[in-house]
């Protein structure tokens, strides 16, 4: 497979890593918060063709000391495809991901042919939170024991049992602390409710019926504001869905993108 690695440059000068495996039509890889593109390293060779990046703050990307938001975000994907020379694309977003994904839809709809949306929320007032147990279980524990919730969050006891790790989403290394803090203004202040009618790239919602990260409550959300999506449900999975639900769900995706 080949593969093909550089750096795009965004409209402020931040330089932006990406990385292209395979060929043929591509399928744009958005990852989680505060994750860089190795969140997707079990799963982009179920693909033929992949495009995957480090946000800013993450990976091989510069890291400014700036306010970083889903919508921005949105534009350095659309500077990493430009930079490519892609017109169009295929977009499936996980988690942060999903919310970043919303954007470049909405903002971009002749850049994206079909949208993939996982595991993720329409923030605002109308997106359903996380709760407090869940927020105080991350927040007020040691960084071993945060470490653990998180992965309990991701996956499954059984899985986790039969799946040792390491695991690659539970956040990027060496993210300087203005990054890893704009990442969570960037997810906690995202709301695209206004904007997903505005979508029309035929999209299908996939979600866990048992994640509590992103609350599955917010997939029908999704599904019902943006026209014509499809939704599916994988029962019992967590977070970590795409991953711990491999081959399914990247069967059910290869099928929808046709």
């Amino acid at each position: 497979m080949s593969t093909l690695t550089g750096n795009a440059v965004a409209a402020d000068g931040t330089r932006l890593a990406y990385q292209w495996h395979g060929t043929g039509r591509p399928l744009v890889l958005l990852a989680g918060q505060a994750n860089d593109h190795t969140w997707w390293d079990r799963t982009r060779g179920d693909f033929p063709s992949t495009i995957t990046m480090d946000y800013r703050g993450t990976g091989g990307s510069d890291a400014p000391d700036s306010a970083y938001s889903t919508p921005g975000f949105a534009d350095d994907v659309l500077a990493v495809l430009d930079e490519l020379g892609v017109g169009e694309a295929d977009v499936y977003g996980t988690s942060m991901g999903g919310r970043v994904a919303q954007w470049v839809a909405a903002r971009y709809p002749d850049r994206v042919r079909r949208l993939v949306l996982g595991c993720t929320s329409p923030g605002g007032t109308h997106g359903v939170e996380r709760s407090n147990d869940v927020r105080l279980a991350l927040a007020r524990r040691s960084s071993a024991e945060a470490r653990e919730t998180l992965e309990n969050l991701m996956y499954t006891p059984a899985w986790r049992a039969a799946n040792p790790g390491p695991y690659r989403v539970l956040g990027a290394h060496g993210m300087p602390p203005h990054a890893v803090r704009g990442h969570l203004v960037a997810s906690n202040t995202h709301d695209a409710w206004e904007v997903l009618p505005e979508i029309t790239a035929p999209t299908l919602v996939l979600h866990g019926d048992d994640d509590l990260l992103a609350p599955v409550a917010n997939a029908p959300l999704l599904a019902d504001r943006i026209p014509g999506a499809r939704m599916h449900l994988f029962a019992g999975a967590r977070h970590a869905y795409f991953d711990e639900c491999r081959p399914e769900s990247s069967e059910l995706v290869s099928d929808f993108l046709g």
